[in-house]
Formats: structure tokens, sequence, C-alpha cells
């Protein structure tokens, strides 16, 4: 048996928000006690507070967390202020949590204690990992590397990075009562569990492919030989007051029709350089992109769809939701659409829980290696065989 339950509130008091959301929890859980838990926050609430009321409801819970740029569930669709948490209770399912701390420091350090903390409470090998992570001290793929170093490159991977709601100072990570920063959280899943994801952004190419030949991680300096500030200026329109974020980089792999997003972040008018959200290989192929409110909007259908057909099960027991703060900044009043079109293809009270991100976690096929995406929406939908 797998059973989920969703609490979600957006009253502005810490204490009351998180009883709501465990009252509503604890409905659906009929006395059943959770095992593990996932919490997202705005970034201006009291975490300590939420996360002491959390374990004093249920103190041996592996719960894990992070602050965001918005908050998404089943109960209040997509909203902003308001703290969400999700329940995992199980007869056959092991769910253990993991904690990395330092992360800046040595990214591989803080994976592997982490991964190793969470594997020494399980019975068995682990079949998925939720992680959850800093996004201001270290890059996104230098994250995904050092925990697919302890796991294997092949090893599903899902989560996202923490977010301050494009403050961009401080993000927090929590782990059963603590609240940290510059850490890395998994929590890993064993036993009778069923998954799938899917993954989209409503980004469409446009111009003509270009070979990335000078970068270093997330800098690109040149592509074909031309400086990429030129390049984005023969292209979009010249504009220098600030990066035209409005068309990232559809990123292909090598032999692969797919992408992965990364978004620009600023430039340096000397050298010539822009810096992304995340690392941009040499000798890869790259393509501008552009996109409208309704193909984004659109892109969490499409996600949901690629997680329905990759679902070996019958039927899941609920979907986590990673998707991008660049997105809901493009999406402006339209956010809500994001959500529609997933609890559209679901039935009615099926559990859905998710974050706005500052990166996005998961393989951009399923069986295939995870990836840090920028702009993008990832569906993860679970069950039990």
């Amino acid at each position: 048996m797998l059973k989920v339950a969703v609490g979600h509130s957006e009253d502005v008091d810490s204490k009351d928000a998180i009883i709501d959301c465990l009252e509503q929890c604890n409905q659906c859980l009929q006395g059943l006690i959770p095992q593990a838990g996932v919490l997202y926050s705005a970034i201006e609430f009291d975490h300590k507070l939420i996360l002491e009321e959390v374990i004093k409801m249920y103190p041996d819970i592996e719960l894990i967390g992070c602050t965001t740029d918005g908050e998404m569930s089943s109960r209040l669709g997509c909203i902003e202020d308001s703290v969400t948490l999700i329940l995992f209770y199980s007869d056959t399912i092991q769910m253990k949590a993991g904690l990395g701390i330092n992360l800046s420091q040595s990214p591989e350090d803080a994976a592997q204690v982490a991964i190793k903390e969470a594997k020494s409470k399980l019975n068995h090998e682990p079949s998925f990992c939720i992680t959850l992570a800093e996004s201001m001290t270290v890059g996104g793929v230098a994250i995904i590397k050092a925990l697919q170093k302890e796991l294997g490159i092949m090893f599903p991977l899902f989560g996202g990075l923490a977010a301050d709601q494009w403050v961009m100072k401080k993000t927090y990570q929590f782990y059963k009562n603590q609240v940290l920063t510059d850490a890395v959280l998994v929590l890993l899943f064993s036993g009778d569990i069923l998954f799938s994801s899917g993954v989209a952004s409503g980004w469409s190419p446009i111009g003509h492919k270009k070979l990335v030949t000078r970068a270093i991680n997330n800098i690109v300096y040149e592509v074909d030989g031309e400086p990429i500030l030129d390049f984005y200026n023969r292209y979009v329109g010249g504009n220098y007051s600030r990066v035209p974020t409005e068309y990232p980089l559809a990123v292909f792999p090598e032999k692969s029709e797919k992408f992965y997003i990364r978004s620009p972040y600023t430039f340096n008018e000397k050298d010539k350089s822009i810096t992304f959200f995340g690392d941009v290989p040499e000798n890869v192929v790259v393509q501008l992109v552009s996109s409208s409110i309704e193909n984004m909007s659109i892109a969490s259908e499409t996600a949901l769809r690629e997680a329905i057909e990759g679902y070996k099960g019958t039927t899941p027991e609920a979907a986590l939701v990673f998707t991008c703060s660049a997105r809901k900044a493009i999406l402006g009043m339209n956010v809500d659409k994001e959500y529609l079109y997933l609890q559209k293809n679901m039935p009615e009270g099926f559990p859905i829980c998710g974050f706005y991100t500052y990166g996005e976690i998961a393989p951009l096929e399923n069986n295939k290696e995870s990836r840090f995406h920028n702009g993008t929406i990832a569906v993860v939908l679970v069950g039990e065989k």
C-alpha cells in the first residue's frame, strides 16, 4: 500500500500555516503514520518553527524540503507566499533521507555523505532519488555529477534547486528539524515503487544550429568562432542594457534531437561572453529558442503525458512537479494555466505537489541519464507495484 497526502496553506502566520497543512494531510491519511515527507515554503516564513511542528507530530519522519519561488499543489494550485507539504505512507516501500553540508566546498563529499546516510537506513538498493539543493553557492551540473558518482550515471534523479523569490541572495534547505544553507538533500525510494517522468519546456528552436567553440563551465564565449554576444545581437537585436532572457539556448546532447535549456543570466561587454544558469560544454550543438505563453503553459500537459506513457503500472498515486521560476516570470498572470493543464488530465483530488525552482533535475527521457535544466517543467509520477 502507498498512500500520499498533500497539505497547502497560504496563512501568513507560520504556525497556523503548518498546522493547516498537517490537518489536511491527517484527514487524508486517516490515522496512518507517514514515513517520509517533502516541505516547500516561501522565503519569509519561520522555517524552524514549521519544521518543529512537523517533527512534533511525526518524530521519526524522513523530512526534506527547501525554500521556493512559488508553490504548487492539488489543494491550492500555483501560488506564492505559502507552505505546502506532501507526506508518504507505505508498508511495502522504504523512503530514507540524507543530508550533505558544505556543498560549495566539495560537492563530491557532500553528495557522498548524503547518499551514504540515506542508503544506510535502507534494507534494499534504492530505485530513484528526489534531491533538493542549494542554488547560490554551486552549479546544478556539479551537484548532479556528484550524486551520479555515488549512485551511477544512469540512476534516476529528480528534483530542483532551492529559490528565494528572485532576491538571489540566500536560499534555505530543510532536513528534519534543521534549517540549512549550502546543503544537498536526498530522499531515496526502495521496494515496491513504480515511477516515471516527463520533461517539457514549450521552447521551440529558431534560426540555425551552432557549435559551442569556447566555453568554461556556465560562461560561453564563442559559437562557431563568433563571440556569443555578437551572435545574439545579430539574431535578436542589440540591447546591452540587459541580457535577452526571452531567448535561451537549446543544448543538444551528442546524437540526440532532444535538447535541454540554458537560460542566459548576465553578459560581459568587454569579452562578449554570456553567463548562463547552468554549464554549457564545449563542442555541443546549440540553437536559440523562443516560446509563447500558450506553448509554455501546454508544456506541463506534454510533460505529464510523457510521464503517463512511461508509467508501467495501472494508476499512480501522486505527481511531483519541479518547474522553473523563469517560466513563472514569463507566464505572469497566466501561471495558473501550468497547473490547470496538469489537473485536467488527472482524476479529481489526485495528489500533486511541487515548487518553482532555480533549476530542475530530471532525465530528458525515461531510462536516460538525469540532467540539469533551465526553463523547464518536470513531472514525476509515483505509485506502487
